[in-house]
């Protein structure tokens, strides 16, 4: 999972982001967001869409539950400060991903392991 606050939500930007993080080998799974058109003319070819706006979950294989699973796990866990100020939201949502990123390992034992490779 990869978190940025982006200025907006247009094709060049988003495109910009996708190419900067993900291989262009990868398999890319996404929804019906027009942002996202022309990955397949970039290079991904393996871009796979769920149309929401068409009653589409699942399409074969393609589906988008992981980055549904990450706002729901985000969501919750912002819920707790009722509301966060402008200012600190992008680092609320890099500790989201931090912590979704490694959900299944004992955090305490990451962190010291991370302080103790690069100390503050």
């Amino acid at each position: 999972m990869y978190t940025e606050i982006v200025p907006d939500c247009s094709k060049k930007t988003l495109q910009a982001i996708i190419r900067g993080k993900i291989d262009v080998a990868a398999m890319v799974n996404t929804d019906g967001w027009r942002g996202y058109d022309g990955l397949v003319d970039v290079g991904f070819d393996r871009h796979f869409r769920v149309r929401h706006g068409q009653d589409e979950f699942v399409g074969g294989a393609s589906h988008i539950n992981g980055i549904e699973s990450f706002w729901s796990f985000a969501k919750a866990r912002l819920q707790q400060f009722k509301g966060v100020p402008k200012h600190t939201l992008l680092l609320h949502l890099k500790e989201c991903e931090f912590r979704f990123n490694h959900r299944y390992e004992d955090l305490y034992k990451l962190l010291l392991k991370l302080l103790r490779q690069q100390p503050l």
